[in-house]
């Protein structure tokens, strides 16, 4: 039984979707306590609840103490069952976050699955589905197993309501990649998304981002959804290299004025453009498990964050791998290597 502290390192959710993915993989059980100690309300949310309960579903599992709340479970696998699924979080809990448990698992099954997930797609503290569906997924599927994702009606925080299909083809194993280099620039854009708002905080979100970024008019656009789907609003920013994609997104949140949610989307996008790194901080955590799973791996990224280093500790706990985090002049290098 493998005993896990939910307050090491980041002390987030992370840590018990990467168990759970790792604890399906391995067929190796788990306790975790202190679940997100390192949050201000610790405890397992809403969408923490739905990721344990679609990992029990998709895998045979039983978890003692499981209530949204809880400080601490034991998670016991079984034998992963490959197919089609249904899981609903629940108001705007991250449909993104959900999937990032249940991919590892299926993408290694012994069949295809479907998957259909409803609840946030666009959701303040977790990447968007557009960041899986351009940056994530592309990259995976270099990596043998076939995943492709679908946006059927868009879900913002706080009301949520969304819901995405993904089909995964699994493959036997995982190839190992080498992302070093991202290559020419091949295109940039900038969107504002809103729905059920007033459409001047698109024009001064985009406004700010053109004084940062020094894009072309062309290259910024205003996508107006139907009032049904709101309130809701995002700015998605996107550079594409000839090796990798980067999106950098900004949401809209009362209090705070459309500038402000501009420019700092931008100065994140500069400050990755800056670098020579392939991956950004979102890519850079959810490239370790893959990686880690594949016996190895190494990619560029931008100044690794807690949660990266804290997936590493993690997964370390469950395979036998090294992941080491070497700091360069415009990059950082993560190796993962079989121990």
């Amino acid at each position: 039984m493998i005993v896990i502290d939910g307050a090491e390192g980041e002390g987030g959710g992370q840590v018990l979707r990467t168990a759970l993915s790792l604890s399906l993989v391995t067929g190796r059980p788990f306790r975790i306590e202190n679940i997100r100690g390192g949050r201000e309300r610790p405890g397992t949310l809403r969408q923490h609840v739905t990721a344990v309960e679609a990992a029990c579903a998709i895998g045979g599992a039983e978890c003692e103490e499981l209530k949204v709340g809880a400080d601490a479970l034991t998670f016991t696998p079984g034998t992963v069952q490959p197919g089609e699924h249904r899981f609903a979080v629940g108001t705007a809990g991250s449909t993104s976050l959900v999937l990032q448990t249940l991919l590892p698992p299926l993408m290694l099954a012994g069949g295809p699955s479907r998957l259909v997930l409803e609840g946030g797609t666009h959701n303040i503290y977790a990447p968007p589905f557009d960041f899986l569906e351009r940056v994530f997924l592309p990259i995976l599927n270099r990596m043998g197993p076939t995943v492709t994702a679908t946006l059927v009606r868009p879900g913002f925080y706080p009301a949520g309501g969304g819901r995405i299909e993904v089909e995964i083809a699994p493959s036997a194993a995982l190839s190992r990649l080498d992302l070093i280099e991202r290559g020419a620039l091949r295109s940039v854009s900038a969107r504002a998304v809103i729905a059920a708002l007033p459409g001047d905080i698109a024009v001064r979100e985009l406004e700010s981002v053109a004084k940062v970024l020094a894009w072309p008019d062309e290259a910024r656009r205003i996508e107006t959804l139907p009032d049904h789907y709101g309130p809701g609003n995002i700015l998605l920013l996107e550079a594409v290299f000839e090796g990798a994609t980067e999106l950098v997104s900004g949401f809209g949140k009362l209090g705070v004025p459309a500038q402000m949610v501009g420019a700092k989307a931008a100065k994140r996008m500069a400050g990755y453009l800056a670098s020579d790194a392939v991956a950004g901080p979102y890519l850079a955590d959810q490239l370790l498990l893959p990686m880690a799973l594949a016996g190895g791996g190494r990619f560029t990224t931008v100044k690794p964050s807690s949660h990266a280093r804290t997936a590493a500790d993690t997964i370390a706990r469950f395979l036998p791998v090294s992941i080491r985090f070497e700091e360069g002049e415009r990059h950082h290098l993560v190796t993962v290597s079989a121990d």
